[in-house]
């Protein structure tokens, strides 16, 4: 081989970061799922809990992931092998479709818009409270400055939609979910929690107080959502993924479900290490992270809070696109991320999730209680799919197996509970 050939080929060769990109793009439709389920949602009710229960609750996370990774296998593998997308196969393929496919549209709207409005509010907060920590000369609330923030912020994100390519959405999406992956797990490594504390936050429990049963359901409508399950196929179609991308969808799938884990998991445990142990809960946007500031300084924060505005970020993104798309999903099975439809929806989106920093909400209080509202059309969205997967004239050979079937149902079952339980702790809110 010629020298300049060699040389040819080291150029060619991708570099360490090049590999990395790639790697993360292979996993696109995941990267939603990721934006979709870990979001200031998150945030919020895993560092709540964890500075007010510690690792308890590890139980109900890992549960969550482990069925948020069944029930995308299931609706991946419908995706690849029929070519057909989620909501137009509710409303063709099943007896009383027209009502239930409308019924989950408006469902997983309702719910996306709820949390849209607080993921905006705490956005919005956060930015202003960390220009606090160098700027303490400021008012430590400042109504018309956040409104500001927030109006900004959506706005932003609303330009970024008018790119309308599903390849561009992917890639913003890449760059919020990376900045808030490795802002978590630095802020975790600063304070690590006690090992024996994880290990006992697996064995199941509730904890007695009030809220308790609130934060549980919250936990199970932000990790295991709906719109991340229902959605997929569509953007499996938008990257145009189908029957000869059977294992590529499965590690999607899987890659998406153990991110999510990770990313949460050290979220509630840095909450852990710095205010369980202190005795100290969260209340406002800025105790998430206060008590960092003596062991590591204000660098920690910044860290702490580059995550939290990545997650609000690669949340705001998706959900702006929930109801254009699904409505598509529901007239025809397209993607279309370019017409008037979706771009006089995406508006009506953006005005909802000002509610929050227009009224002047607690964003924190108004997270956590919105997250809850997504889990009760879960239930309804695992047993579409528990019937689709297990028609042999739609999935041929790649019919249900009895794992698959046995994950569902178990995910069914959880999902019925966690929806009762829901129901209890709003009323005991009420």
């Amino acid at each position: 081989m010629s020298p300049e050939k060699t040389i040819r080929q080291e150029k060619d060769k991708p570099s360490f970061m090049q590999k990395v990109w790639l790697a993360l793009l292979s996993i696109g439709p995941g990267i939603f799922c990721i934006g979709y389920t870990i979001g200031t949602g998150s945030v919020t009710s895993m560092a709540k809990a964890g500075s007010q229960f510690g690792m308890q609750l590890t139980w109900v996370l890992l549960l969550s992931c482990v069925f948020s990774w069944v029930l995308m296998e299931a609706y991946g593998r419908f995706a690849v092998v029929t070519g057909l997308t989620s909501i137009f196969s509710f409303k063709t393929k099943l007896k009383g479709g027209k009502l239930i496919a409308i019924l989950v549209v408006i469902g997983i709207i309702i719910a996306q818009w709820n949390s849209l409005s607080g993921i905006l509010g705490l956005s919005a907060n956060a930015i202003y409270e960390t220009v606090l920590l160098f700027f303490p000369g400021l008012p430590a609330e400042n109504y018309w400055v956040v409104l500001g923030i927030a109006i900004a912020i959506i706005l932003i994100m609303y330009a970024l939609l008018w790119v309308g390519q599903y390849s561009f959405f992917e890639k913003v999406l890449i760059i919020f979910v990376t900045l808030m992956g490795l802002s978590f797990l630095i802020s975790l490594f600063v304070v690590f929690p006690e090992p024996t504390d994880i290990a006992k936050g697996l064995v199941p429990s509730i904890p007695e107080v009030a809220g308790g049963k609130l934060l549980v359901a919250a936990f199970v409508g932000t990790t295991m959502a709906a719109p991340t399950f229902v959605v997929r196929p569509l953007l499996m179609k938008g990257k145009g993924w189908n029957a000869s991308h059977t294992k590529e969808q499965s590690k999607d799938a899987l890659t998406a479900a153990i991110l999510m884990f990770i990313i949460n998991i050290a979220i509630m445990a840095a909450a852990t290490g710095a205010m369980f142990y202190e005795g100290k809960t969260i209340e406002k946007v800025l105790d998430m992270v206060q008590t960092l500031e003596p062991v590591a300084g204000k660098f920690a924060v910044v860290i702490f809070m580059v995550g939290a505005l990545s997650a609000g970020l690669s949340s705001i993104f998706p959900i702006l696109m929930v109801a254009p798309l699904l409505i598509a999903d529901y007239r025809d099975g397209e993607l279309d991320t370019n017409s008037s439809r979706f771009k006089s929806l995406t508006a009506v989106a953006c005005l909802v999730g000002l509610t929050v920093p227009i009224l002047g909400a607690n964003p924190i209080a108004a997270q956590i209680v919105t997250q809850v509202a997504g889990v009760f059309v879960l239930p309804l969205v695992i047993v579409c799919i528990l019937y689709l997967v297990n028609r042999k004239e739609l999935m041929g050979e790649h019919k249900a197996g009895l794992g698959l079937n046995i994950g569902l149902l178990a995910a069914l079952i959880f999902a019925c509970i966690i929806s009762y339980t829901g129901v209890i702790a709003l009323g005991e809110l009420l």
